[in-house]
C-alpha cells in the first residue's frame, strides 16, 4: 500500500493535471468564443475538482474510531480496524490504494533547527533559498539571536507541502504555459518490452491523451497574429 509521501505526490499530479485540463479544454474553447468562432462548448469530462477537494478539504469531525465506539463497536475490533486502515482514491490515472498507519508521526516530523540553519548557510544558493523563510526558524525580537519562536509557527509536513504547492500553482497561472506530454514506453526497462507497453497504453491512464487529441482535432491548433503571419508569408505572396 502507498503512504503519506505518495499521497502528496499524487495530489501534486492532480493539481498539475487540473491545470493542464483547464488550459487545454476550458480556456481553449473560451478563446474560440472570444474570436467569434461558431463553436458549441464540449464537456470532455476532465474536471478533477472533486478529487482535489476531497484531499484538501478540512474535516471537523472527530476520528473515525470514536464514531465506531459511539455505535457500540467492541474496542478491540475498533483497534483492529484502525490497524488495517486502508482506503482507495480514484485519481485521474487510476485507483490508488493507501494505508494510513504512521501518518500522524510522519506529518509531525519537524526539521531540527540546527539542520535548518545549516541549510540556510549552504554554499548552494538554491538550497539556501529554499530554507530562507522556513517556519521552524521564525523568531521574535526582530530576528535577534536568542529570541523565542513565535507561537504556532510549527507547520505539519502536509501543511507546508500544500502551502508550497499553492505557491507553485500561483506562479504557473501567471505564465503562458506550453505543455509536453511524455509517455514512458518501457517501464520495466527490459529488451523487447516496448510492444507490451504499447498494448497497455490503451488503458485509462492514456485516456486523457486521446481526449486531448480529439479536442485539438475539433478545434484550431495553430494560431498566429495577423501581423506576424503577414511578415512571415508576405514574400510568398509577392513571388506570384
Amino acid at each position: 500500500f502507498n503512504t503519506l509521501e505518495q499521497l502528496c505526490i499524487n495530489f501534486t499530479n492532480e493539481k498539475l493535471q487540473q491545470f493542464f485540463n483547464h488550459h487545454m479544454f476550458v480556456l481553449e474553447q473560451e478563446e474560440y468564443k472570444k474570436e467569434g468562432i461558431e463553436w458549441e462548448f464540449i464537456d470532455f469530462g476532465m474536471d478533477l475538482a472533486a478529487c482535489i477537494e476531497l484531499i484538501e478539504k478540512e474535516y471537523k469531525k472527530e476520528g473515525i474510531e470514536w464514531e465506531f465506539i459511539d455505535f457500540g463497536m467492541d474496542l478491540a475490533a475498533c483497534i483492529e480496524l484502525i490497524e488495517k486502515a486502508h482506503f482507495s482514491l480514484v485519481h485521474y490515472a487510476g485507483t490508488v490504494d493507501y494505508n494510513i498507519v504512521g501518518w500522524l508521526d510522519k506529518n509531525k516530523d519537524p526539521l531540527n533547527d540546527s539542520v535548518v540553519q545549516l541549510y540556510q548557510k549552504s554554499a548552494l544558493k538554491l538550497l539556501a533559498h529554499l530554507f530562507v523563510a522556513h517556519a521552524g526558524t521564525e523568531e521574535t525580537g526582530g530576528g535577534k539571536k536568542g529570541g523565542k519562536k513565535k507561537g504556532g509557527s510549527f507547520q505539519t509536513v502536509s501543511a507546508l507541502f500544500r502551502e508550497n504547492l499553492g505557491k507553485l500553482m500561483t506562479n504557473l497561472r501567471s505564465t503562458h504555459p506550453h505543455f509536453v506530454r511524455c509517455i514512458i514506453p518501457n517501464e520495466t526497462k527490459t529488451p523487447a518490452g516496448l510492444l507490451g507497453q504499447l498494448e497497455e497504453m490503451r488503458d485509462e491512464k492514456l485516456a486523457i491523451l486521446i481526449t486531448m487529441t480529439q479536442a485539438l482535432g475539433r478545434g484550431y491548433i495553430m494560431r498566429r497574429e495577423f501581423a506576424k503571419m503577414m511578415e512571415r508569408r508576405y514574400d510568398l505572396h509577392t513571388m506570384k
